[in-house]
């Protein structure tokens, strides 16, 4: 008697194995990424595999994600080195050390499109979202609609992505991810199947429940609104707030929660996973939280987003919330000039350093300041004497250092 919800097993099977996906979506027409069958174990035949496809390349773990066992290698030399490390890896993370080989896009948007499919054959997109930002092919912001200035990019991406479903029948919620080139060419990269973390800022601008349409589909209920009917208002963007320190290279932080303040304000919503008195320990991802923002165009949703990160506080651990200011103050960001390569051409740890060594100093200032015109007042309300409490208030009282 349980029902559940999710796409049926030979879905996501299809699209489980990588290898077999580039098999299934061929035969649905879409653009593929050249790319290679499972690599055999001897270097030598992935080096001629590779000379057929073209450097640079790029190692998969065909049943993998999230970056891991991924090597981008731009000679047979590097190939050689890689291979065996990437097929480790890969059978570490996802218990099979099936690897292959696909074409390296060089500076390529990252897009992806969601898509809800009934029981009844009916199958909608709710368009794009762009996850182009990303540090070791993990995502650390998301937004909507993408600024990349393509016409007619979400229509093309859309029927691509209802017919990828439609071949391997597909139901219930889902995401089809792209790779764009910086012509405007869009490439197949994989299927996720199921919800994404990222969901929030496509209901922000639909006004779509997707979560309710996916209860509603595995009830066995037809889709509700038609392809036609989907609108798109505003733009939104998410930050994923991770318990990582940018300064230091992402490094993990672990620890007790002190404190929490989330931010507030128009267009604001926080889907968090913790709380005061919240433990952070090594054994789970370090996603502990989402900043969703919406705005009626994207210059106010960036300035919504940066108003809300810098009302955010979590005390205790370190966290990203400096490296997204950074972000949502960055030209090229503002101009959504981005691509995967972004972060590594332009962050560098030592901008976040400065501002917090700036942040520091002016907090010290300030509290040397209140500290002072405390003095101030108590030496005013004594009685009078021979000195100053003027000149009195300008020297360090007991104990000073040591506050």
């Amino acid at each position: 008697g349980v029902i559940w919800i999710g796409p049926p097993p030979r879905a996501i099977g299809a699209m489980g194995d990588k290898i077999a996906a580039r098999r299934t979506v061929e035969a649905s027409g879409v653009p593929l990424i050249p790319g290679s069958g499972e690599l055999p174990a001897d270097p030598e035949a992935a080096c001629g595999q590779a000379a057929a496809i073209g450097y640079p390349v790029l190692i998969k773990a065909a049943f993998g994600g999230g970056g891991k066992g991924m090597r981008l290698c731009a000679n047979d030399e590097e190939l050689r080195a890689a291979v065996e490390m990437a097929r480790q890896e890969a059978g570490r993370a996802f218990g099979n050390a099936t690897i292959y080989l696909e074409r390296a896009i060089s500076h390529p948007r990252h897009v992806e499109i969601q898509i809800l499919a009934d029981q009844h054959g009916q199958v909608i997109h709710l368009g794009e979202r762009e996850c182009s930002i990303q540090r070791r092919h993990q995502k650390l912001l998301e937004e909507t609609p993408t600024p990349a200035p393509f016409a007619g990019l979400r229509d093309r991406m859309g029927r691509a992505a209802v017919a990828i479903a439609c071949e391997i029948g597909y139901t219930n919620a889902g995401t089809v991810e792209f790779l764009v080139d910086p012509e405007g060419g869009f490439y197949f990269l994989e299927v996720n199947t199921r919800l994404q973390v990222e969901h929030p800022i496509t209901e922000a601008v639909t006004g779509i429940d997707i979560v309710r349409r996916q209860l509603r589909i595995a009830l066995g209920e037809r889709l509700d609104i038609r392809q036609e009917q989907v609108e798109w208002r505003g733009h939104a963007i998410e930050c994923r707030i991770n318990a990582e320190d940018p300064a230091r290279g992402f490094l993990p932080s672990t620890g007790w929660i002190r404190s929490v303040r989330l931010p507030a304000g128009a267009g604001a919503r926080n889907d968090v996973g913790f709380q005061t008195g919240t433990e952070v320990t090594p054994h789970y991802d370090p996603l502990i939280g989402k900043l969703i923002i919406w705005g009626e165009d994207r210059e106010q949703a960036i300035d919504r987003a940066l108003r809300a990160i810098r009302e955010y506080r979590i005390v205790g651990i370190q966290t990203n919330l400096p490296f997204h200011s950074w972000l949502l103050g960055h030209p090229r960001f503002r101009a959504g000039a981005t691509d995967t390569a972004f972060l590594e051409e332009e962050f560098r740890p030592e901008e976040i350093l400065g501002r917090e060594e700036e942040t520091a100093a002016i907090l010290a200032a300030a509290l040397a300041e209140y500290r002072g015109d405390l003095l101030i007042r108590r030496e005013s309300a004594r009685p009078s004497s021979a000195e100053s409490a003027w000149k009195r208030a300008g020297r360090p009282g007991p104990g000073w250092g040591n506050r």
